[in-house]
């Protein structure tokens, strides 16, 4: 049975990857770096910090990946101050309360720093739907690594079987599976080349998932 929810963030419930891209673009030209699109898109679901290393040993900078995770920062920061088109992803809102409703437990587990996540949460008054909020930034490990799922399935409360995480990338897909949790894969406009097929469920819509739909493959 279905008692609990666990939530990627960018790409699942905000629209955030057109900003993260030119806020990295933007990065990319203060360290004077070109990086190909292959190798930007498999980045989708990976920490800014696990990122910003794989760039300096790639590139083999001067720069610290936290002087690079800083500039990055600063430049998404920006963008998301002056962004008034900014917005939630089309019908998450309506799948997270839905799924309130029915009495799911719902837990984030985001790559994202977790003041990026207040911010989020504070903008579009998410905190009354979820129990707990979980950032890849203060683990050991990044996705793909389950470390994430993990914790998050122990943070709900809940056995994994009866679990379900909610994720657009590559990265976080495997993360799941890793953690032994049941995976839905959001193939959304903005998540370009992931690979979808180790998900159990690929929708286009979230409607697709409403509770009284997906409580039946648990």
């Amino acid at each position: 049975m279905l008692k609990a929810v666990i939530f990627d963030m960018d790409g699942v419930i905000i629209e955030s990857e057109p900003l993260h891209n030119i806020a990295y673009h933007k990065m990319f030209e203060d360290v004077n770096i070109e990086v190909p699109d292959a190798l930007y898109e498999s980045f989708t679901g990976k920490s800014t910090l696990n990122i910003c290393k794989q760039l300096c040993d790639i590139y083999k900078l001067e720069a610290s990946p936290e002087s690079l995770v800083n500039l990055k920062r600063k430049h998404f920061d920006a963008i998301f101050e002056n962004d008034t088109n900014f917005d939630l992803m089309e019908g998450v809102l309506d799948l997270i309360k839905d799924y309130h409703k029915n009495g799911l437990t719902l837990v984030l587990g985001s790559s994202a720093t977790m003041p990026s996540i207040d911010r989020i949460f504070k903008r579009f008054d998410l905190s009354p739907y979820f129990k707990a909020k979980l950032s890849g930034a203060d683990l050991k490990e990044s996705k793909p690594h389950p470390e994430i799922f993990m914790n998050a399935v122990k943070a709900s409360g809940f056995k994994t079987e009866e679990c379900m995480v909610i994720e657009d990338a590559t990265n976080g897909i495997l993360a799941a599976k890793g953690a032994g949790v049941f995976c839905v894969a959001y193939d959304s406009f903005h998540s370009k080349n992931q690979d979808y097929s180790q998900a159990d469920l690929v929708i286009k819509k979230f409607e697709d998932i409403r509770y009284d739909k997906i409580k039946q493959l648990f």
